[in-house]
């Protein structure tokens, strides 16, 4: 390497000379700890693992939505229900099913607490074990 001594004339000169010093003492830095770290990381403990067979994946049921309009009439997804004892018997029918699907509310929110109610007491009595609300989210910023 050679050191520029300059004199008081040269004082507007451009040096266009990059320095790499900095440069190649980073990346040596870096080489040296990719060298230690990589044994570190793949070393691993020879084990024999199991086989396993390929299995058919369950198919996740179809989710049934009851809606409870302001008035109190049920419906089965877009059907309405005559009734209670109705909506039990298709709920009764629902759960024998394996895997068991889940019911989802859909309750108008001007509507009487007491007829959703009937709902989840049908699911209750019926042996539904998951039922689940659908609420509409405030808007943004509300």
């Amino acid at each position: 390497m050679s050191m520029n001594v300059g004199s008081p004339d040269d004082e507007d000169e451009v040096v266009s000379a990059i320095n790499t010093t900095p440069l190649v003492d980073v990346m040596l830095v870096l080489l040296i700890i990719f060298l230690i770290t990589i044994p570190v990381v793949t070393h691993t403990v020879k084990v024999n693992l199991p086989k396993d067979a390929n299995q058919v994946a369950q198919t996740k049921p179809q989710n049934i939505t009851i809606a409870v309009d302001q008035a109190g009439q049920i419906f089965w997804d877009t059907t309405p229900v005559t009734g209670t004892k109705d909506l039990l018997h298709r709920l009764e029918q629902v759960s024998v099913k394996v895997p068991q699907p889940e019911v989802q509310i859909r309750g108008d929110g001007m509507s009487r607490y007491e007829s959703v109610g009937k709902v989840i007491f049908a699911c209750q009595q019926a042996g539904i074990s998951k039922v689940g609300f659908i609420t509409q989210p405030p808007p943004h910023g509300g």
